[in-house]
């Protein structure tokens, strides 16, 4: 007899989970590892090293204080969007779930997302006393709001990367026209809009096939509920009191970005003749780097800031990797700490 043939359902379902997280893990780690490759292999060591050895580190370590306090005005922000779900969440909570969440990217691409919407359901009161377990802000209505928190994120981001775009284009825009969207766009034939258009129709055949057998399936009953959730997240911006504040938590992240940026440019001498506008954009064109499903940025980041540096400003390869070499170790260290920190905090807090 075949020895798996008595393998329960649920448990041959849970070993396929497995399996699938474990390939999609290596996939991203293998992404990783190709990116690191591209962006070290034209390096020359030993001026690598001359031009570390070279940094003020003064600068590092303020881009690093940057980076922590631009962990605690997202936890503001973020608790912005759940008071009117669950008004008993702390900032504490709130600024321990940016930061466990942080962290847990380092394991695997975007799981940070999720993890730190169960920081804070576990962390909510009851909606009724005489049942626990349902709580006021329960997971999908705190994923709505991480959803609504990282679109507006994204927004931002591509907003203020326009406006620096064309308002420097002669500066800037050789590099998207040349380094993004013409490599992007000969890779692209007519057959993507056909399939952009099919995945589409699928989606909202999907959408209107749970809403209509919501009340009558079993499954489509229970996304259903999820997808409630997720729109109550939603719903929360439009009951925020003082909402201005939402805003102004926005615009300090983005300055503490921007001073992340313009510190570890300070501390490289061989970007001297940078301007702060160019840490802007530094800043920015990182962001598009995170945004690639690797773990923790590493690799992307690399490649995206150094290419960069090498198209627009002429900085040989081994000097653009030291600059993003310090940007993301150092804001690598700030988030292992307070990861770190936030888990032991929540963990031993009963």
């Amino acid at each position: 007899m075949d020895k798996f043939a008595a393998c329960p359902s649920w448990a041959c379902a849970y070993m396929n989970k497995k399996v699938s997280d474990i390939i999609k893990y290596l996939l991203s780690a293998a992404l990783a590892a190709a990116l690191l490759y591209f962006s070290f292999r034209d390096v020359e060591w030993a001026d690598f090293r001359e031009g570390l050895q070279s940094c003020r580190w003064e600068f590092v370590l303020l881009s690093m204080a940057a980076g922590s306090f631009a962990f605690w005005l997202r936890g503001l922000r973020w608790r912005k969007l759940l008071l009117p779900i669950d008004d008993s969440i702390s900032r504490t909570t709130t600024f321990n779930g940016i930061n466990i969440g942080n962290i847990s990217n380092f394991v695997f691409p975007r799981i940070g997302e999720f993890v730190r919407c169960g920081v804070i359901t576990r962390r909510s009161q009851p909606a009724d006393p005489s049942d626990p377990e349902h709580k006021k802000a329960s997971y999908d209505k705190v994923l709505g709001t991480v959803v609504l928190e990282r679109s507006w994120e994204l927004l931002v981001m591509l907003i203020l990367l326009a406006v620096v775009v064309i308002g420097g284009f002669d500066r800037f825009g050789g590099f998207f026209v040349d380094q993004i969207w013409t490599p992007m766009a000969s890779r692209l034939d007519f057959n993507i809009w056909w399939i952009a258009a099919i995945v589409i129709l699928l989606g909202v055949a999907a959408l209107w096939a749970l809403w209509r057998f919501r009340k009558t399936n079993a499954f489509c009953m229970k996304v259903w509920g999820i997808f409630k959730g997720i729109l109550q997240g939603f719903a929360s911006c439009a009951k925020m009191d003082r909402k201005w504040m939402f805003f102004a938590y926005t615009a300090f992240i983005w300055m503490t970005y921007w001073l992340m940026a313009a510190s570890t440019m300070w501390a490289a001498p061989f970007l001297d003749d940078l301007t702060l506008i160019d840490a802007l954009f530094l800043s920015l064109v990182g962001g598009l780097g995170f945004a690639v499903p690797v773990p923790g940025g590493i690799g992307a980041f690399h490649f995206i800031i150094s290419l960069a540096l090498s198209g627009i400003y002429g900085v040989p390869m081994e000097m653009g990797i030291i600059y993003a070499t310090l940007s993301h170790t150092s804001q690598a260290i700030t988030q292992i700490i307070f990861g770190f920190g936030s888990y032991a905090y929540e963990a031993l807090k009963k």
